[in-house]
Order: structure tokens, then sequence, then C-alpha cells
């Protein structure tokens, strides 16, 4: 067994490999970018070497810079995670000629699978059923929009390289196919440093099911089951459970066997998933989609209903020793569902959230895993994944399983940055996903009837109770400080918080903390007292209890609640007016002429020229963040000006185009 091992990775998958290597007594090595110096996995390691700047193509997929770290540490493996380099041939190749061991498959199953074309291409001449498209390497643009009339649509447009979704784009019909294109390479040249693009006939409603394999160096390939992975958002997986609630013992056992033989194609070793589009009508027919030659994020729901380590097995078939499992020794035990924990703000469109961590606590318990790369003082920024965390539950059956899971993530506060806990819980009420009739396109269509939560009149109070508690609390330890008499009653206080939605709310206050007389926006007179304790606030309003998790930062109080969590800014008047003037040219003009990036990013396509006539609707930049591309369109028909250019760096809220609407 290896006495140090390097992981080539970042976020909770790295402090979740760090975590097997320490239980096994092997040192463990970190990489960090500029963005990462103070993050969770460095601070884990043993060792931690940086590799560059914040941009992922000058660090984590610098494959120069990680081999020297490893012969700088004296690192004799390297483990990839997934992401970045865990599925790059020439990033294997590198380390085998540098007498490092990759704890992954050899070359050519990266060469094989690790290309979606040549995998499609490869299992279907094993008689591995495919989904129809055009999968051939090279093809141009306008190559591929010949074919596409062949494939029919609707049709989705795959990056060859790469997984996780990104990149990929569904077209509805032809007009869209070249601008989808386009998008689509920017965005696999970006995550993955490779733009080659296939074309599939879009499958309806199917469901996404994945096994689990293991394969040794002595000629032994195992399965552990399957996961059900239908829950997915833009072909991004949500929510994912194992074991199906679709497949049978006897189905389960055929795709396991259809795995195996797809995965003994290629000589593959180590850890590796085999997906399948399912019918949910004809649960025993499949179609091949790929293999990812790597862990998969969902791999915490395999190991807790088997028991099995699946980064201790990576390991020790690295380093040559055979599987200590038999097919034979794998029993399925309960359910496990995990849920991913992502910095973006769901009823905005899953924009991506930034911000610092303020207050952090995670769930725990005998039947709760968490894998996290969450810290408080972590600054969350816009050059990676937004994943964050996964929370995972086990049950001794599905329901028992749901249930854990919405009580993990009702006890999981995150403040200082937006979070999608709040959605999670209520994709995880949904009926039909409490009766387990799951499809890819579930998601999408629940969304517009989900109910998000608004502050009211408690949110507004606690705020601006604890905004005057923490004023007094200041001006007591400052040099002004305050004598604890006055002359009568303590003059009324109004403290103006902005909402989430860009208005705000007044509150006035009477009386000397704790307590203290209340209304907000003019309201009905409440009497209020609160209790701080530690970071628990306690707050009786009337006779009402209510009980937050609470932070307050550059005057913005931040307050949580049974996974749903809201950020309420103190105004002062120059902010104030701000909004109200704000909110009355918005009244005066639903649409309005200038386009501003919801989040900070990168720009990296302008499709108009400047002073061109755009219409409603029309895209005029992409912005991209967090590995994501948004594409920013315009709301009236005009005459468009740009501010800026691909490659500028723009912050949110920032204004980057002005369309001059055309005069009546």
């Amino acid at each position: 067994m290896f006495t140090k091992v390097l992981v080539a990775n970042r976020g909770e998958i790295a402090c979740r490999v760090i975590r097997t290597l320490r239980r096994l007594g092997i040192a463990s090595v970190a990489v960090y970018s500029d963005a990462d110096g103070g993050a969770r996995h460095v601070r884990e390691a043993d060792e931690a070497v940086r590799i560059g700047p914040a941009s992922a193509a000058q660090s984590y997929l610098n494959i120069e810079a990680i081999v020297a770290a490893c012969r700088a540490t004296g690192a004799e493996a390297v483990h990839p995670g997934y992401g970045f380099l865990s599925e790059n041939e020439l990033f294997a190749r590198a380390l085998e000629e540098a007498g490092i061991v990759f704890v992954g498959p050899g070359v050519e199953a990266l060469a094989v699978m690790g290309d979606k074309i040549r995998a499609k291409n490869h299992v279907s001449a094993y008689g591995v059923p495919v989904v129809p498209g055009v999968a051939r390497p090279g093809l141009t643009d306008e190559e591929l929009i010949r074919e596409a009339d062949g494939v029919g649509y609707p049709l989705l447009i795959k990056p060859s390289a790469g997984g996780g979704g990104k990149g990929m784009q569904v077209v509805e019909s032809a007009d869209g196919l070249a601008p989808a294109l386009a998008t689509a390479r920017r965005v696999a040249a970006a995550a993955f440093g490779d733009n080659t693009l296939f074309l599939e006939r879009l499958i309806r409603a199917p469901r996404h099911i994945e096994v689990q394999v293991l394969a040794d160096r002595h000629g032994t390939t195992i399965h552990l089951g399957e996961r059900e992975c239908s829950l997915q958002r833009r072909h991004q997986k949500v929510i994912e459970e194992a074991p199906s609630p679709l497949l049978t013992a006897e189905t389960r056992e055929w795709i396991g066997r259809a795995a195996c033989d797809a995965a003994r194609s290629v000589g593959y070793t180590g850890a590796g998933t085999v997906e399948f589009l399912v019918s949910d009508e004809r649960p025993d027919e499949f179609f091949f989609m790929e293999m990812n030659t790597r862990l998969q994020v969902e791999h915490p729901v395999t190991e807790m209903v088997t028991g099995v380590d699946l980064v201790e097995q990576q390991l020790r078939v690295a380093a040559g020793e055979e599987l200590g499992i038999r097919q034979e020794d794998i029993r399925l035990h309960g359910h496990a569902i995990e849920a991913r924990v992502y910095a973006e703000v769901p009823r905005k469109g899953f924009l991506p959230a930034t911000g610092r961590v303020e207050f952090l606590r995670e769930p725990a318990g005998e039947l709760v895993r968490v894998d996290s790369s969450l810290l408080e003082g972590l600054e969350i920024g816009a050059d990676y994944d937004p994943m964050l965390a996964k929370a995972v539950a086990w049950g001794e059956d599905r329901d028992q399983a749901l249930a854990a899971l919405d009580g993990a993530l009702a006890d999981y506060t995150v403040l200082g940055v937006e979070t999608n806990i709040e959605y999670l819980r209520l994709l995880l009420a949904d009926p039909d996903v409490q009766a387990g009739r799951l499809d890819t396109t579930l998601i999408e269509r629940r969304l517009q009837h989900l109910e998000f939560r608004e502050p009211h009149e408690a949110e507004f109070a606690a705020a601006a109770l604890l905004a005057e508690h923490t004023r007094e609390r200041d001006e007591l330890e400052g040099p002004w400080r305050r004598d604890a008499w006055r002359l009568g009653a303590a003059a009324p206080r109004r403290v103006t918080l902005g909402t989430p939605d860009g208005g705000i709310a007044t509150v006035q206050l009477s009386g000397q903390l704790p307590g203290a007389h209340l209304s907000v926006d003019r309201g009905v007179e409440r009497k209020a007292s609160f209790a701080v304790v530690g970071r628990s606030l306690e707050l009786d309003l009337d006779g009402e209890p209510h009980a937050y998790a609470w932070a307050v930062s550059s005057d913005v109080v931040f307050l949580g609640d049974q996974g749903w969590a809201v950020a309420l800014p103190v105004l002062d008047r120059a902010q104030r007016l701000e909004r109200v003037r704000a909110a009355a040219q918005h009244q005066d003009r639903e649409d309005t002429p200038e386009v501003r990036s919801p989040m900070p990013g990168t720009v990296v396509s302008i499709p108009v020229q400047p002073g061109q006539d755009v219409a409603p609707g029309q895209p005029l930049v992409s912005v991209e963040a967090m590995k994501m591309e948004h594409q920013l369109v315009a709301a009236v028909a005009g005459v468009v000006q740009l501010h800026v250019s691909v490659g500028d760096l723009v912050k949110a809220d920032q204004v980057v185009a002005t369309v001059i609407p055309a005069q009546d």
C-alpha cells in the first residue's frame, strides 16, 4: 500500500478522499489554487502545495504543476477525485511516465470510455443498445447541422469529454441548433479542455439508472448494485438514491451483468460507473449512455447500502491488490438517499451564489452522513462548480431514508451565502418523489409550482432587534460608551431592512432591549422580547415563539430556520432612497432597457454588434460563472449599446448592455 497520496482535486471530494487516507494511515497531499488558500481540503491534508492562480486551466487542470507537486512531496500515487483531470488520458500517461501511480483505470479504458463518442461506438459493437444519434470525432458545427435532421428533433447536444451535464444542450428545432452548438463548445472547452460534440435523439421522460462496478488487475469484476439518478436539473443530478425504486431483483442482476460486461470489454480496473437510460414502462429495456471512469459524486449512497468504502477499494486496486470481495458478498441493506447542496438561488433560475459563510451548522447522526467543503469564514467565489456539500441519509426502507434526509436538511444551516437547501426539502416533499415516480424531467415540470418561503413580520422583527442589539453592544464596547441611564422613555427608533425582492420593510421600535414594542410597516404594534443564546435567537412576539440561527456581518442580518435562510440588509438613508427610486422606476416601466449581470462572472460571448437592432428575448451577452454559462437577453426592442467585451470580468448587477427602445 502507498505511504503518501496526492489528491488532485478540491472541495468536498478532496476532503472525502483525505478522510479515507487518514483512516488507512496514508499521508495526504492537497493541491490548491490562489482562490483556495483557506479551503477546507487544504487544512485537512497533511501537506498542501500551491499549483497556480484561480483559473482551473492554470491550476487544477495543469498537468505539469500537479506532476511537479508529486515530485516535490514524494507522493507515490494520485487520486483524481471527479471532474478536472479524473478522466484525462494525457494526465494518466504523464503520471505513468513520471513513475507515479494513477488511482484509476488504465490508459486504454480512459481512451475508450473517457470519450463518449468512442465509448458509444465501442459498446454498440458489443451489442449494447445505444440511443440513436451521430457520434463521430471531429465533426464541425456545419457537419452536425447537416446530420441533425437524420437524428430528429428534439435532440441533445453532448460534449464528448467530461461529465456532470456540463455543456449539454436540448434543441427543440433546427432554428436553435447553431447557437446551442456554439454555447456547448464554449462550455465544453472551458470545463474539459475539449470542445468535441455529438448529437443524440432526446428521449422524453426517461429514468437515469447507473451501476457501480469494481474491478482489479487479476480478472475480477463485480457490481455493487444500481443508483437512481433521475432527479436532475439541466442534466445535472440533484438527488440520488440506492437502490432504484424501479428495478426488481431480477432486473438489477441483469443490468449489473451488462455493466460488468461493458467494463470487461476495455479491461477496466478500479471503480467506475456505467450509466443507462431506462424506460419507466419497460425497466428491462435500457440504452447505454456512457461509462464514467472515476468515482461518482453520488458514490456515498452505494457505500451506505453495501458497507464498502469505494475510495479504499480504488487505492487497493491501484496498489496491485486483489479485490477482497466477490459478487456473492455484495448485499444491499436498506436504502440511502443523497441531496447535493449548491451555492445557488433556486427562485432566480438557480443563478450561482457567492458570499462568505458567516454561520455553519451541519447535520449529524447515526443515519446521516455529510461530505462537505464548508467552513465558517470560507469565501465562496465564482471560479468553480457551485456544489458545496452532500447530505446523505440511510433508512431500513425508502420511506425511512426520505424522512431521515428531510430531517437532516432541516438541521442544515448555512448563513452568508445562498443555497438550495429549502428547495431540496420542497422537492423531497413532492408526492411523485415520495412515491418513487421519477424521471429526468420531473424537476423542470415542478419548479414553477414550488412555493418558496418569504420573510414576514417575525423575521423582520428579529432582524431589527438583532440590529439594535448589535449596535448597542458595539457602542458599549467602543470608545463612545453610552451611559446606562436616560431621562424619560427611550426615543422610538426606526430600522429599515432590505427585502429579498428588492423592496424595503420598516420596523418601528420603542422601549429598552431585550424587550420592546414594535410595528412592521406601520402595522399592528406588537410586544416583543428576545434572548440570544450563542448563535441562536429566541423571539417572543405577542406570545408566539420563534427561533432562528443568526449572524450579523457588514450591516446584514442573516437568519436561518429549518433549512430556510434569508439575508436582510440594514439600510441607511441613501440605500433606502435608492430602493424606493428603483421600485418607482420599475413600476413606471416593467421592461427595462438596462441589461445587468445577475452574478459575478466572465463575459464569454457577445452575439450582437453595437448599434444592432434587437428584439425582446434576443441574447446579447453570455456570462460564465461557476462553470455554467448564462445568457443575458434584451427585455425590449431597440438598438443595443454594449458596455463590456469578451473576456471582461463583471460584478453582480453590473450593466453589460443597454437597449435604446425604438421610437413609436
